[in-house]
């Protein structure tokens, strides 16, 4: 999932929507990795997801059969907000769980004399 993110990232980076537009090879791409993240998310165990509680799972998990069977009616511009607006949240929220994985995702509690 996180490898999918950061491919994401870094096609993308210094793009705009006209070039997302226009290139049929970054489109195609991206759409398939948002495929890919959508899939990992179904796997997720309800702890992790638990843990992040401001991302939008449903839609995370939902948008893959979406891309998979609608793609016809797909907008570039509702792509475009998703790599835009959704995923960088959800990349910060991945590697949270990635550094955190026996406690759901969140950094342990500490004591109070602890730094």
């Amino acid at each position: 999932m996180k490898n999918a993110l950061d491919g994401v990232a870094a096609a993308t980076e210094g793009k705009t929507l006209e070039d997302f537009r226009n290139d049929w090879l970054l489109r195609n791409a991206v759409e398939r990795a948002i495929e890919i993240i959508s899939e990992a998310a179904r796997h997720l165990p309800d702890e992790l997801v638990a843990s992040a509680p401001q991302i939008p799972w449903n839609k995370v998990r939902g948008i893959g059969n979406i891309l998979r069977h609608e793609y016809h009616k797909v907008s570039e511009p509702l792509v475009w907000g998703v790599v835009t607006d959704s995923l960088p949240p959800l990349r910060a929220a991945i590697v949270q769980m990635l550094e955190f994985p026996d406690s759901g995702g969140n950094p342990p509690e500490r004591s109070p004399g602890e730094n």
